[in-house]
This record gives structure tokens, C-alpha cells and sequence, in this order.
């Protein structure tokens, strides 16, 4: 006979403690980027997590404002 263990045992233990692990660098990055660092507790959101990740990885980082290119602006070379 089969039995869900969904929230009980190892599994109940292990989903909250993963999600506290993908929240605290996500919450780092939502800082930096310049968004706000609560959007970092949508990893916990089914489907929403991803679309999320998505934004976050395809967009305008403060480091490339200003930049045309790939190449950081800096002092051009001689």
C-alpha cells in the first residue's frame, strides 16, 4: 500500500530547511541588484519561483547601467 510522507518525517523537515537555504543568497542578490530583498521570499511560491529567478538573471544589474557593451566602463586602454 502506498503512503504520502509529504510534511512528515525527513520530508517535513527538509522542504523548510532547503527553502531558508535558497532565501538568504536570493535575499544578497535582491539587495544588490537594487530590487527589494522581501521579492527573495517568492522562491518559496510554486511557479512563481522560477518566473522570479528568470527576472533576476535576465535583468538590468547595476553594474551594466551605463554600459554598451560587455566590457566594464573603465579608463580607456592606449
Amino acid at each position: 500500500m502506498f503512503m504520502y510522507h509529504g510534511f512528515y518525517g525527513f520530508g517535513g523537515f527538509f522542504w523548510p530547511l532547503a527553502a531558508i537555504i535558497a532565501i538568504i543568497p536570493f535575499w544578497r542578490i535582491c539587495d544588490r541588484v537594487g530590487l527589494s530583498p522581501w521579492l527573495s521570499l517568492l522562491l518559496i511560491v510554486p511557479l512563481a519561483n522560477i518566473i522570479f529567478v528568470y527576472y533576476v538573471a535576465f535583468a538590468e544589474w547595476p553594474s551594466q547601467r551605463g554600459s554598451s557593451g560587455g566590457t566594464p566602463p573603465g579608463p580607456t586602454p592606449i
